[in-house]
């Protein structure tokens, strides 16, 4: 089994300003409790004891996008018996984009690219993420991660969907991988009915796969039962060959332990659809 979508952090190691704001809120809640070093013998003491034998760690938000790419490439190379991919942070909207990814290539563990187009309202508002929609050189670098062989970790909220729709269409050869089930914020039945509608904009793209990750950040007090709409909706649009399964440790670590996580996760997808889900899709989209 693969987790698709983890962080680590070690915060002597890498600087991450997000994490580090003392007293800051943040969309998904209080960041208090992982304000801490979560290393990669943590994540494997609690993912291993479920069944998962590899991983893909996810850029996170670091100051320095080449400092954290390189100190999880260590990891990676150094841990022989945990098979480990990742997703770097690129710019694709910078002057030096190709000198970018020419470096980032030269570590044999990067698969990936992610730069965040949206977390939640509140947060893109005063951040002005959205804007990268209206770019051409966002485009282009979509364009580009694609002729390289790499791929695209989109993060966004459904009220994007449509229009990223679009400019992914003029990017047909970079494969994409939805975060989150595409970030369903609102819960409630109508929040729920407008993300699934929203959401057949990009499942009608067949370079798009995506992600049951990060459930929680939105609903602290998740049941099986509040996050079955979810799951379901998103194996009926993409099929179990376009989904996979992503902790979002240690974030969803704040609402919930990996067993307890997995478990919901493993009741909710059909046992037909569980080696795609678990291990296949992943597999195959991050060339592990």
């Amino acid at each position: 089994m693969i987790d698709a979508h983890h962080h680590l952090w070690d915060l002597e190691a890498v600087h991450y300003p997000w994490l580090m704001a003392r007293g800051v809120e943040r969309f998904f809640g209080d960041p208090t409790p992982i304000q801490r070093n979560y290393l990669i013998e943590e994540f494997r003491a609690e993912a291993a004891a479920e069944g998962i034998a590899g991983s893909v760690h996810i850029q996170v938000g670091a100051e320095d996008g080449w400092a954290e790419a390189r100190w999880i490439h260590d990891i990676a190379t150094q841990s022989s018996d945990w098979p480990m991919s990742h997703v770097v942070f690129c710019d694709l909207t910078s002057e030096d984009r190709t000198a970018q990814l020419d470096r980032f290539q030269s570590l044999s563990t990067v698969r990936g690219v992610r730069q965040i187009v949206g977390r939640a309202p509140g947060e893109d508002a005063q951040t002005g993420t959205n804007a990268l929609l209206e770019s051409p050189a966002f485009l282009e670098g979509l364009r580009d991660v694609g002729r390289r062989g790499l791929s695209f970790d989109l993060q966004l909220v459904p009220e994007l969907m449509g229009q990223m729709a679009k400019v992914l269409s003029q990017a047909p050869d970079t494969r994409v991988a939805l975060c989150h089930a595409g970030s369903a914020h609102d819960r409630t039945p109508e929040g729920l009915k407008n993300w699934a509608g929203q959401l057949k904009s990009l499942s009608a793209l067949p370079q798009v796969t995506c992600k049951l990750s990060g459930l929680g950040m939105f609903d602290h007090s998740w049941s099986v039962e509040s996050i079955r709409p979810i799951v379901s909706e998103v194996l009926n649009q993409f099929g179990k060959d376009r989904v996979m399964f992503g902790s979002n440790f240690p974030v969803d670590k704040l609402y919930s332990d990996y067993s307890t996580l997995i478990a919901a996760h493993r009741a909710l997808v059909p046992r037909n659809a569980h080696d795609a889900v678990f291990h296949q899709t992943a597999a195959e989209f991050y060339r592990m």
